[in-house]
C-alpha cells in the first residue's frame, strides 16, 4: 500500500471516529431499537432477520438521518423510528433487488435468495415493507411515511427506466440523471428530509435537506461509477459493470464523444464480447482515453460541492462539520 493510499485510509478511520464521537451513542441505541422493530414471532422470519441484521452496510443512511436532525434539534424517538424506517424499507428494496438481479451475493454474504431461494426472498421483502408502513402508522408519523414513499416510489421508476432506455445502449447524460436520481439518490435525500422532520416539523428545513440528500447521492452512485475503472488508487479496474451492459456517466460520456464508426465497435462489445477481459480493457482504455473518468469525477465533485453549499446555508456547529465530513466521505471512499 503506498502513502498516499495509507494517507487516504486514516483520514477515512479519522471520519468515523469522528462522526462515533458526535452520534456513536445514538448509532448503538438505534442497532437495538432496528433489532427489535425487524423482529418476527415466526422462527423463519426471525432467522432471517438475524441474519440481516448480522451482515449489515457502513450505516450511511442512519448517520445521515442522525446528523440531519441532530442540526435542527434534540435527536428524539421520532427520530430513532425515521432511522428504522430509512433501513427497513432500504433493507427491503435491496431482498427484492437480489431476486430481480439473480444476485447470490450482497456485501461478501450469500443474499437472501441464495439461501433461502425467490419466493422466501420475495415475502422477506414484503414482510420488512409492511413493518416499515406499521412502525410509521403505530406512531402517527404519517410526514415520515409520505416521504420515505415517496422514495421507494421513485426508486421503482427509476429502475424500470433504466431497464427500458438502457436497452439499445444509448443513454443521453439527461437521463442518466434523471435515473440515478430516482433509483439512489432518493433514499439518501429522504434520509435526511425524514431526520431534519423529526427533530424541526419545518417543511422548508425538510425539503432543503432533502435537496442537500439528493447532491450527495447523485455524488455517491457516481463515485460508484468510477470504481470500475479504477481511478486514483481504487485498485484494478474490474469492469463489471461493462460486463453486465450497465451504462455509466464516464462509458456515457465516452459514447456521446467518440466517432459514430467507434461507438458501434464499443456498443457491439459491450452487448456480445462483454465476458472477454481484452475486449473489456479495450473499452475501458477507450473510457480513459477519451476523458470519461476525469468528466465524471468532476461532475461528482461538482454534485458534492453543490451539497455542501446548501449545508452551510445552516449555522456552524460541530454537527454541520460531521455532516460535512460524511458528505466527503462519499466521494473519498474506497469502497
Amino acid at each position: 500500500m503506498n502513502e498516499a493510499y495509507s494517507a487516504v485510509y486514516c483520514h477515512i478511520f479519522n471520519i468515523m471516529d469522528f462522526l462515533k464521537n458526535i452520534i456513536g451513542e445514538e448509532l448503538a441505541t438505534f442497532e437495538k431499537k432496528f433489532a427489535e422493530s425487524v423482529k418476527s414471532q415466526t422462527p423463519l422470519l426471525d432467522r432471517i432477520m438475524k441474519y440481516i441484521i448480522k451482515r449489515k452496510g457502513k450505516q450511511l443512511r442512519p448517520m445521515f438521518v442522525f446528523l440531519s436532525a441532530k442540526l435542527h434539534g434534540s435527536i428524539n424517538e421520532s427520530t430513532y423510528r425515521a432511522a428504522a424506517l430509512v433501513e427497513i424499507l432500504h433493507t427491503a428494496t435491496l431482498v427484492h433487488d437480489d431476486v430481480v438481479d439473480e444476485s447470490l451475493e450482497r456485501r461478501g454474504f450469500f443474499s437472501i435468495n441464495a439461501i433461502w431461494k425467490n419466493k422466501i426472498a420475495v415475502l422477506v421483502g414484503d414482510y420488512l415493507l409492511s413493518k416499515g408502513l406499521l412502525l410509521s402508522t403505530d406512531h402517527n408519523d404519517f410526514e415520515h411515511l409520505r416521504i420515505l414513499s415517496e422514495a421507494v416510489k421513485q426508486m421503482s421508476e427509476g429502475e424500470l427506466m433504466q431497464i427500458e432506455k438502457a436497452r439499445n445502449l444509448n443513454l443521453k447524460e439527461a437521463i442518466y440523471f434523471e435515473i440515478i436520481r430516482n433509483k439512489t439518490a432518493s433514499l439518501l435525500s429522504s434520509a435526511c428530509a425524514v431526520g431534519a422532520w423529526s427533530t424541526s416539523k419545518d417543511e422548508e428545513i425538510s425539503n432543503k435537506m432533502k435537496l442537500f440528500g439528493e447532491k450527495v447521492g447523485i455524488a455517491f452512485q457516481i463515485k460508484d461509477d468510477l470504481f470500475d475503472y479504477g481511478k486514483a488508487d481504487i485498485g484494478k479496474p474490474t469492469g463489471n459493470d461493462i460486463k453486465e451492459k450497465k451504462l455509466t456517466l464516464p462509458l456515457i460520456y465516452t459514447l456521446n464523444k467518440i466517432t459514430p464508426a467507434k461507438k458501434r465497435e464499443l456498443i457491439y462489445i459491450i452487448k456480445n464480447e462483454n465476458k472477454d477481459a481484452e475486449k473489456v480493457r479495450y473499452v475501458i482504455d477507450t473510457v480513459v482515453a477519451n476523458g470519461g473518468i476525469d468528466y465524471a469525477a468532476e461532475k461528482m465533485i461538482n454534485y458534492r460541492d453543490e451539497a455542501l453549499l446548501i449545508l452551510h446555508q445552516f449555522p456552524d456547529s460541530e454537527v454541520r462539520d460531521a455532516l460535512e465530513e460524511l458528505v466527503r466521505y462519499t466521494t473519498d471512499r474506497k469502497y
